[in-house]
């Protein structure tokens, strides 16, 4: 049986009054692709945040195969997320390798695996170009490269072809197919059911906070009596989803103010005038 890498165990996460993540059991095995699948607002950013170690459970634990708390050693993980953060006036290089020393890790060696996983993205030719003039693309494949360029034992990646091109997404799912075939392990975060069944080994279905299902796409159509992934996912998600409450903090005094200070207000017409234009 493959090695747990990462396990998850009474992961329960509040946002003030909101309750974002219930109760959830989950291990990770070396050598796979897990599909975290939900609409927005199911709790993916929030579970993927708690496997970077980015937020802390409010109760249970995420321990690493070492037994340590995952904000211990985030050095084993390579994180892709949504919005890719890069510095637009460093080049593709330069903002990896200022991320690879971050991890303690050689040019030279950030360099060898750069080059590597660069030429199946496309982008060697691209590296020493300044990120601000990039396509959505290619910030995208620079994000992933930079995750990938200190070695992680595990990869995350939040939405990683959303807003790309029929091509650059199917060049990021055949790099993925890629690590894993390599023993390498990656957890992909995408709302497509269609993207997780041609990528994903296992899927794990989040809805309003809960793990409805874990399993192969074929063990998630026997378990619900069902012939596609969509009749399975609709089946296991009757309720109506929630409103998107992740991340959803009350809001700072200093934030109120700034926010009403810069937010243009609507003049109110009088009686008898139009406010059209």
């Amino acid at each position: 049986m493959a090695e747990t890498l990462l396990s998850l165990r009474g992961v329960t996460k509040k946002f003030t009054e909101v309750e974002a993540l219930t109760e959830i059991d989950l291990d990770i095995h070396s050598g796979e692709i897990v599909g975290l699948v939900g609409s927005n607002g199911a709790g993916k950013t929030t579970l993927l945040r708690l496997m970077a170690g980015v937020y802390s459970p409010t109760t249970g634990s995420v321990l690493l195969s070492s037994g340590r708390p995952v904000q211990e050693m985030r050095q084993e993980l390579g994180v892709v997320p949504e919005s890719t953060g890069l510095y637009s006036r460093l080049t593709a290089w330069e903002n990896i390798r200022y991320h690879s020393r971050m991890h303690g890790v050689s040019d030279a060696v950030a360099w060898a695996r750069t080059e590597k996983f660069a030429e199946h993205l496309d982008m060697s030719e691209n590296l020493r170009r300044h990120t601000k003039g990039f396509s959505r693309g290619m910030k995208q494949k620079t994000a992933l490269l930079r995750a990938l360029a200190h070695g992680p034992n595990i990869l995350l990646l939040d939405e990683p072809t959303a807003g790309l091109d029929i091509t650059s997404a199917r060049t990021v799912r055949a790099l993925v197919r890629q690590l894993r075939n390599e023993g390498g392990t990656v957890i992909y975060s995408t709302h497509h059911l269609a993207e997780a069944q041609q990528v994903c080994d296992r899927i794990v279905i989040i809805h309003n906070g809960e793990l409805r299902a874990d399993g192969s796409p074929t063990e998630l159509l026997e378990g619900t009596g069902t012939e596609t992934l969509e009749d399975a996912y609709v089946s296991l998600t009757l309720d109506q989803a929630r409103p998107r409450h992740e991340d959803n903090d009350k809001e700072g005094v200093l934030s109120s103010w700034w926010r009403r200070l810069f937010t243009p207000r609507t003049p109110k017409a009088t009686m008898g005038e139009s406010t059209d234009e």
